[in-house]
């Protein structure tokens, strides 16, 4: 009698672990595999450097990280830029566009390598939408006030660029990154998509709440349509540069390496 019962217990513990087991494997099985490339995408006024806190901050933590170099001269350029770089990584990737990149990364991020999608205070259109009559309906942002033309080109005043796109950058480095801008097509800002990734790829969104390049209302809009994990952070316009930690955060949460 006791051999039988010793006998069943033993059993019942054997068959518990097993399940126990198969159980944990079918859970780790469910859960996507961490991504270990990333690929950031820079906005209007900016170039690929307005990334480098974020690049310091992903590479320590064991990432792999592109930095897109954008002409700025139309959409289509900006696109072929950001895929030559898709098409370098070995593997899936998460996709990070600023401002206007993320009109970029919005028509990029079809591509089958993207494994996810994070907006930085960045443009998220509809594919085929009108974004200048979008944004029109939300309210005005004094950097715009800023833009200076000439030759087909445009950028920002000093004092825009100061004051409205990098108020809470140190100064000395702002007026290094006022000499650093890129000039962008006087056109550019008029390209409309014919895809948008946010709609079948997971989506991440920081709002800057001290944006005066872009609407913080506007952003809010732009992550609830998107259904995007949403952060909000104290910030000017370029938050990866004011807040590399938190921006850094977002990516690697959005990679599936969250701390």
């Amino acid at each position: 009698m006791l051999n039988k019962r010793a006998f069943l217990k033993t059993a019942l513990t054997g068959i518990a672990a097993l399940l126990l087991t198969h159980g944990a494997m079918a859970q780790d099985a469910a859960k996507p595999a961490a991504v270990k490339n990333v690929v950031l995408v820079h906005g209007a006024y900016a170039d690929g450097s307005c990334w480098s806190e974020v690049i310091e901050r992903l590479q320590k933590a064991g990432l792999h990280v592109t930095s897109v170099q954008n002409p700025l001269s139309s959409l289509a350029d900006d696109v072929d830029a950001t895929r030559r770089i898709l098409a370098l990584q070995d593997g899936p990737t998460i996709l990070v566009g600023h401002s206007w990149a993320g009109t970029v990364i919005s028509e990029a991020g079809v591509d089958a390598k993207v494994a996810g999608l994070v907006y930085v205070a960045a443009r998220a259109p509809d594919a085929g939408e009108d974004y200048g009559a979008l944004a029109g309906k939300f309210p005005t942002p004094p950097a715009s006030a800023g833009l200076v033309k000439a030759g087909g080109y445009a950028q920002l005043s000093e004092e825009a660029f100061l004051r409205d796109f990098a108020g809470d950058i140190d100064p000395v480095k702002a007026k290094v990154m006022y000499a650093e801008q890129g000039r962008i097509s006087d056109s550019l800002f008029a390209s409309r998509t014919t895809q948008a990734a946010w709609r079948s790829k997971p989506t991440w969104y920081a709002v800057s709440t001290n944006d005066r390049t872009t609407s913080p209302q506007l952003e809010r809009f732009l992550a609830q349509r998107m259904k995007a994990k949403t952060i909000e952070i104290t910030s000017s316009h370029l938050s990866m540069l004011s807040h590399p930690d938190e921006i850094a955060s977002l990516i690697l949460e959005a990679a599936g390496q969250a701390r």
